[in-house]
């Protein structure tokens, strides 16, 4: 007997309300009749434009779409987060609003899902279109993710991605508060499979994804999953002080055997400016750990709700699925 499919599209946004006008139908007509119930949750992550009034029309008009507005602009991870927390299906899609993920691969997803693939995640097939810096920074920044201890994060992989309902439970019961969700992602493990595409063009729109906020995006991953930088530190702060011995070692018996004057004010200068500049970024790398020691301490909550709109009453699944079903 087949098994009873109840997805849901996890479809978080910021100012995307063009694009949702398109994406919405699309996904409504792509998988509303592949499957035996369909919720689509569109997490909206503080847009100031009218992204509110549209979902609000397509709620009235489309009882599988779910709203829910976060009070502020929290960041992608917090949205996605929403989302997942909101969602019911035994399927779980993520999916971005920009139009750059084609809904028709959800289908190619969820026959390998219906193999017995337990999560299905898109990978980009080239990164031409980006800009020479932005392939060589993520290049670098897959690079560095994949020398921690056993965490593999998969080469241009990004949230596009299919998950049985056991990855997102398993997801929800991480309970950290700055969610590095790709790393989060490859940490649960799972049986997981790869998807190349090649991402549609934006239709209209620019993204919010600037240089600097990439480069803190990266710092994030990299102190949420990784240690290396501590102990590169570690290995940096012997090395120094070994070729600081022998450099003073080599003063004291060139002075005792040559009776050479000791001298050499820059040079004196230069290496005490070195080590200020080394002890200043050492306290940099080891403040960025402790701030997110700070932030967990705090225990605030991932996001907060201003407004749901949801598509059912009560606790009952959408028609189709199950009493039972979770």
């Amino acid at each position: 007997m087949p098994q009873t499919v109840f997805l849901s599209c996890v479809v978080p946004c910021l100012n995307e309300q063009a694009n949702l006008g398109i994406l919405l139908p699309d996904l409504l007509a792509t998988l509303g009749t592949q499957v035996d119930a369909l919720e689509i949750i569109v997490v909206d992550d503080g847009s100031t434009d009218g992204t509110p009034d549209l979902l609000r029309h397509w709620c009235s008009l489309h009882p599988q779409i779910h709203y829910v507005r976060l009070s502020r602009n929290f960041g992608k991870e917090a949205a996605l987060t929403a989302g997942l927390e909101a969602a019911r299906g035994n399927v779980v899609v993520c999916l971005d609003a920009d139009l750059q993920h084609p809904p028709q691969m959800i289908l190619a997803m969820l026959a390998r899902w219906r193999e017995g693939i337990q999560m299905v995640y898109a990978v980009r097939a080239t990164r031409q279109d980006e800009s020479p810096f932005k392939r060589i920074g993520t290049r670098l920044f897959y690079l560095l993710m994949r020398t921690s201890d056993g965490l593999k994060v998969p080469l241009n992989a990004g949230d596009f991605r299919l998950m049985d309902r056991m990855v997102v439970d398993a997801l929800l019961r991480l309970p950290e508060r700055d969610r590095f969700m790709k790393g989060l992602f490859a940490w649960v493990g799972f049986e997981a499979e790869p998807m190349p595409y090649i991402p549609q063009q934006r239709r209209h729109g620019s993204t919010t994804f600037r240089p600097l906020k990439l480069l803190r995006f990266a710092v994030d991953g990299l102190t949420a999953f990784t240690t290396w930088p501590l102990r590169l530190l570690s290995l940096v702060g012997a090395g120094l002080s070994l070729a600081t011995f022998a450099y003073g070692l080599y003063i004291v018996v060139t002075h005792l055997i040559f009776g050479d004057p000791v001298r050499g004010w820059a040079t004196l200068i230069t290496v005490v400016l070195f080590f200020a500049g080394v002890n200043l970024m050492s306290l940099g790398v080891v403040g960025e750990y402790i701030a997110r020691i700070f932030t967990e301490v705090k225990a605030r909550p991932v996001y907060l709700v201003r407004e749901q709109i949801r598509p059912t009453t009560g606790d009952q699944p959408p028609m189709g699925v199950p009493e039972d079903q979770p």
